[in-house]
This record gives C-alpha cells, sequence and structure tokens, in this order.
C-alpha cells in the first residue's frame, strides 16, 4: 500500500468541497485508500480506471448487504433487489426489467411527469413565508420524485399520502424508521403488485407484470413486490439532481440564459448537470475476489473498491476543461449513472424527469433566484443540500 494516499471522508475540506480533494488527489494517484471511523475501502479516481473497475467480474458486490438489521424476517427475502444480485441472477432480472425503462418508455410517460410537475409548481406560491422565501427542496425537489413514481407505478390516489410517509423513511435505506416502515411498504406494495396483474393499465407495475420472455420466464410474485418498493427507493435520485441543478444554472448566468433562449439544449443540459453536479458521490462498493491492479497499482483481495464520481466526472483526461459548467457541451461518458452490468436500470426515467422538471421551474419563474447560500448537508455519499431557500415571481 506504500505510495497509495489516504483521504479522511470526515475532513472537512472532503465533505465541503469532494470535487476539488477528489481531484486534487487524482491527480497524484489513480486510487486512493478512503478512512473514517470503523471503515476502510479503495476508491478510484480516475475515469478510464473506473469504467474497467465498474465491469469487471474480479469484483462482485457483497450479498449479504440486503439483510439490514430490525427488519422482519418475513420481509427479507423482498429487501433483495436487482443491486444486491450478480452474475447470472443479476443478468435474467435485469432482462426482464429492462423493456419497462427504455428511453422511449420513459419518453411516453413524459406528459404524466408533466402533470405532476405542473401540479406541484401551482402550489408553490401557497408555500412562501413570510420573508418571501420558499424551500424549493421541500416543497419541489423532494416530493416530486414520490409523486411520479406513484403515477407510474398506478399507486391510487387516496393512498399516495402513506407512500409519501415511505418515501422519507426508505430515504436512508436502514435504521430505525426504515425497519419499522418495511411491513406497511411491503403490504401496499403487494396490493399495487396484484392490481397491476389482475387489472393492467399504463403503469411501470402492469408493464412489468406483463413482461415474458420467449422460454416463459418472468418475475416471479417476489420478484415483482421487489421491484414495487425498490423503485420507490432508488426513484428518489431526480431531488437532489435537481436541487444541485438548480443551484448551478443560478450560478451560471451565462449558462441559464442560453437554456431560457433555447429549451432544445434540455437534454444536453441535463447530461452536464449530471456530471458536474450529480448527487452520487461514491458507487456501491464491490469486492476483490483476488489481487488486482488498477492504474497499474496493486490492490488487495477481499478489499472493498467504489469509484469517485466526482473524480471521474471531472477527469482531464476524458474532459475538456472538465470544472467548467456547460450546458453545450458534447456528451461523452459522464458515469453518474454507472457502469457495466450494474448501470442504473432507471436512467432513461431520472433524465426525462430531471429535464421536465427544470424546464417547467425555469419557464414559470423567470425571476427565481436564491435567498443566499443554501445549506448543504455534510454527506461523504452524496452530494445533497439540506435546504433551498428561494425568492420567486410567476411569469405574468
Amino acid at each position: 500500500m506504500t505510495g497509495v494516499p489516504e483521504m479522511d471522508l470526515t475532513d472537512e475540506a472532503v465533505l465541503c468541497d469532494p470535487f476539488t480533494a477528489y481531484a486534487r488527489t487524482g491527480a497524484e494517484s489513480p486510487v486512493a485508500r478512503l478512512v473514517g471511523p470503523g471503515y476502510s475501502f479503495w476508491a478510484v479516481l480516475r475515469h478510464e480506471e473506473a469504467r474497467a473497475m465498474l465491469a469487471d467480474p474480479r469484483l462482485e458486490l457483497n450479498e449479504s448487504s440486503y439483510q439490514r438489521p430490525g427488519v422482519p424476517d418475513d420481509c427479507l427475502p423482498y429487501m433483495r433487489g436487482m443491486s444486491e444480485m450478480k452474475g447470472a441472477e443479476h443478468a435474467r432480472l435485469r432482462k426482464l426489467v429492462a423493456p419497462a425503462f427504455t428511453p422511449r418508455k420513459a419518453a411516453e410517460f413524459g406528459p404524466r411527469i408533466e402533470r405532476v410537475v405542473e401540479g406541484l409548481l401551482d402550489e408553490l406560491p401557497e408555500h412562501v413565508a413570510e420573508d418571501g422565501t420558499v424551500d424549493l427542496l421541500a416543497r419541489f425537489a423532494r416530493p416530486l420524485p414520490m409523486e411520479v413514481i406513484c403515477e407510474l407505478v398506478g399507486i391510487p390516489a387516496a393512498d399516495r399520502p402513506r407512500w409519501r410517509e415511505y418515501g422519507v423513511a426508505v430515504q436512508a435505506g436502514h435504521g430505525d424508521a426504515f425497519a419499522q416502515a418495511i411491513p406497511g411498504i411491503l403490504e401496499d406494495a403487494k396490493a399495487a403488485a396484484a392490481r397491476g396483474k389482475a387489472e393492467p393499465g399504463a403503469d411501470l407495475i402492469s408493464d412489468l407484470a406483463r413482461i415474458q420472455e420467449e422460454d416463459g420466464d418472468r418475475l416471479t410474485d417476489t420478484e415483482l413486490v421487489t421491484m414495487v418498493w425498490q423503485l420507490v427507493l432508488s426513484g428518489q435520485t431526480p431531488t437532489n439532481l435537481i436541487a444541485n441543478a438548480v443551484v448551478a444554472l443560478l450560478g451560471h448566468p451565462g449558462q441559464l440564459a442560453a437554456l431560457r433562449a433555447d429549451p432544445g439544449l434540455m437534454p444536453r443540459a441535463v447530461e452536464e448537470l449530471i456530471r458536474w453536479c450529480g448527487p452520487g458521490l461514491l458507487t456501491i462498493p464491490r469486492f476483490t475476489t483476488e489481487e488486482i491492479e488498477i492504474g497499474g497499482v496493486p490492490v488487495p483481495k477481499g478489499v472493498p473498491v467504489t469509484a469517485s464520481i466526482p473524480a471521474v466526472n471531472r477527469d482531464p483526461r476524458v474532459f475538456d476543461d472538465p470544472d467548467r459548467l456547460d450546458i453545450g457541451r458534447e456528451p461523452s461518458g459522464h458515469l453518474g449513472f454507472g457502469h457495466g452490468p450494474h448501470f442504473c436500470v432507471g436512467a432513461s426515467l431520472a433524465r426525462t424527469q430531471t429535464g421536465i422538471a427544470l424546464g417547467a421551474l425555469l419557464r414559470r419563474f423567470p425571476d427565481l433566484a436564491l435567498a443566499g447560500e443554501p445549506p448543504r448537508m455534510p454527506d461523504p455519499g452524496t452530494w445533497r443540500l439540506h435546504s433551498l431557500p428561494m425568492t420567486l415571481r410567476p411569469a405574468a
């Protein structure tokens, strides 16, 4: 391990500006060791090496990760989704569900996402406080993904307040609130799955229930229920992406003006915003099954390895002037949604939702402005805000 730099994930410099911290270390070495209270793992800091690592079969996910403490035993079979699977098992399930998450499917859902977005924006002025500000995170970016998932999964309107509460509980992915919420989540997920099978409609669960391979393979009842609740969990990603994107655009008036002038730039803008300020900082750790080399550095057998997304997405070996936000940039392979067999299956849906949300927000509130510097959460795994106080004036 001689010569491998070490980064303390509790260091304020890393928490407050991971982009600079990881870039500085990445210029020195293709890998680093990340340390904190009670843990230590390896991080890949360069784009080429990270792509190779994420697709390398010699690194495997830890299959015990779904055994979450406190969750009742009868619920555990539903805790293990695609992100915990590997090899042929993962490939089979991904092949079955992928047709429900294509870019074409995401585009088909666009009008329904638009209705959800417009409804939340209609309510936004009602939440303006006495000081003239509104928390865009609490009133728009945070509730939006849950509303969208409920719409696309086919959750009846009467059940959605309960699912909003579930969304809060599952965002952490562990802890007492999570464990206590799981039985109720699974009960409602089973009801949604049964409804999708018995009364198929224009929703994701019905699509998933209908999918059947030519050889007769299809999702089991357990797999379908697991997919329902994990859609709710994974579907929260746009919350932090949208909030980060708003801050980034308002901090770059030239880019914001260009996007307002040409809404057709939105798809490229979304890709660039994911690259430049996406919320994911570290990929799910994978464990080496043998000693390997990454960028010429020997990595021992049995250690967890992750990719540093801020580092690889601003790698100067791949991106020209990587620290510059450029919404017209030619897309060139950011790793914001991962890479390889575990590339985010819902990426198209997240892209579509983010583009619709930003487009409607900028159109309806032309004088949107930050009400001071928004506070960030000190989270080494996710680049996210604590709140997003804004001033706004609707379009006439």
